[in-house]
């Protein structure tokens, strides 16, 4: 029997709340249900997920893990949790896509200071729709309570996406030629770069809070910055089964030159030009509020390119065809050419037109 003047030690007692666990998981259940495949096996739940890779020749299978990072703070000052997810997928399935690769599943891991099991089934509810949007299954995760590690009201996400491409089907440096043609794709906005910059200039430096609607952006700042990050997964397997596409690039941190560079082959330039195009507004708000360079700008920012297609000249018009068909603002954004004598950069942004 227990002195009144103990306390009991247990595992509420130390911050961790194992029912809101629960509560939390029959909320989102249904909603992680959303998001599956025919190749899934076994119930959401078990110990690991589940998946029938299928029928291949030589299937490679290719995965990769991400967060949010700082946009994150933006979401839980506005208490919007819902869309967090989209965000979550949309950086680890488009980096798969970029080699060919079809996203199979994803895997999410959620480290919470306090679980709220309405919080937490909001974040899942965005995960699920991000997954349904790249038509991948939601194989399962894990919700992790931090007590004394995060405030309560903190939390972190982050995923492991798997696909899969035949090795005959593979994309990448080894296939772009010279003469291939570089098609943009347009970002919904920000994406999920660039937010400890962007907040400390819009909400630190300039003062502007969430909530203020601002003209230039035709609504408040902070629904522009909680703009879910476009998934371009579907599109590009559609490009690539229709076109002649040699690879992607998935513009995140880096900038859009940062990022071409890691697709295109020694020897040659990913030549791009500035002309084509013009970025969104909450680019030259960060830009113009902060005083920030352009250099500084590009580097951090993608400025409205998401996502570029590098193809066989024969098939530009084609592929800016098929994108628009699909709701997707296109482009041609430059081109590759051998590089010249003593030429090290493998990707430029030039101001004049590509056809000056």
């Amino acid at each position: 029997m227990t002195e009144n003047n103990e306390q009991i030690t247990s595992y509420a007692a130390a911050g961790v709340d194992i029912e809101a666990g629960d509560r939390a998981v029959e909320l989102f259940a249904p909603l992680a249900k959303r998001a599956t495949r025919p190749e899934v096996r076994g119930n959401l739940g078990g110990f690991a997920g589940l998946f029938a890779l299928g029928k291949y020749k030589e299937p490679l299978l290719a995965a990769g893990s991400d967060g949010v990072g700082t946009k994150l703070a933006v979401a839980q000052a506005m208490d919007k949790h819902d869309t967090i997810g989209i965000d979550l997928v949309a950086m680890c399935v488009d980096d798969l896509v970029v080699c060919g690769a079809e996203p199979l599943f994803l895997q999410d891991y959620i480290a919470i200071g306090k679980v709220v099991p309405e919080h937490v089934a909001q974040i899942v509810a965005g995960i699920a729709e991000g997954c349904v949007q790249a038509g991948c299954a939601l194989l399962g995760g894990e919700t992790a309570e931090h007590p004394g590690v995060m405030e309560p009201s903190h939390y972190d996400v982050s995923a492991t996406a798997v696909g899969v491409v035949e090795a005959e089907e593979l994309l990448g440096p080894d296939r772009v030629r010279a003469g291939d043609v570089l098609i943009a794709m347009k970002s919904s906005g920000l994406h999920s770069n660039g937010y400890s910059l962007a907040r400390h200039v819009l909400l630190e430096k300039a003062g502007l809070p969430l909530d203020a609607h601002m003209e230039e952006l035709g609504r408040t700042l902070g629904e522009e910055l909680l703009e879910p990050t476009r998934i371009y997964a579907k599109d590009c397997l559609a490009l690539a089964a229709e076109c002649e596409v040699h690879t992607f690039c998935h513009v995140t941190g880096g900038g859009l030159a940062g990022n071409m560079v890691r697709v295109i082959p020694e020897g040659m330039v990913a030549e791009m030009s500035r002309a084509t195009w013009t970025p969104g507004p909450i680019f030259r708000t960060i830009e113009k509020l902060g005083t920030v360079p352009q250099e500084e700008m590009e580097k951090t920012f993608n400025m409205g390119v998401g996502m570029v297609a590098v193809v066989a000249a024969q098939d530009r018009d084609r592929a800016l065809a098929m994108l628009t068909a699909r709701h997707i603002d296109a482009w041609e954004l430059g081109t590759v050419r051998s590089a010249g004598e003593g030429e090290t950069e493998r990707a430029v942004l030039k101001d004049s037109h590509p056809d000056a």
